[in-house]
């Protein structure tokens, strides 16, 4: 069994975001090539955001820290420290309204 810390691994990868040029930081926490089930901590600075992209399979986003928008469309959905968002089955993209840290969680297409 493996057990971390998702509050220490928000606010290091957090630091690392706000010193990288990018204004971005990521890090695998669960998962991989071999699992179905992939597990992503994304921090992001304020303003920062990942362009629209291919849904890449059932997806969920959960605010771990601060503000973002995910936009699919003509529709978008504001998530805050707490809450959960089902990914659309469709090109999305995320941008951090205040300093961030997401957990994406995928169940990749087999």
């Amino acid at each position: 069994m493996q057990k971390l810390s998702l509050d220490a691994l928000a606010r290091e990868h957090l630091e690392r975001a706000a010193a990288a040029s990018s204004g971005r930081s990521a890090a695998t926490v669960h998962g991989g090539h071999e699992h179905v089930l992939r597990q992503t901590l994304l921090a992001l600075t304020t303003g920062t955001s990942l362009a629209e992209h291919e849904n890449p399979g059932e997806a969920t986003l959960q605010v771990l820290r601060g503000r973002v928008r995910l936009t699919s469309g003509d529709t978008s959905w504001e998530g805050r420290t707490g809450d959960l968002i089902a990914i659309p089955p469709a090109r999305h993209a995320l941008e951090a309204l205040e300093d961030s840290a997401v957990l994406l969680t995928v169940a990749g297409r087999g």
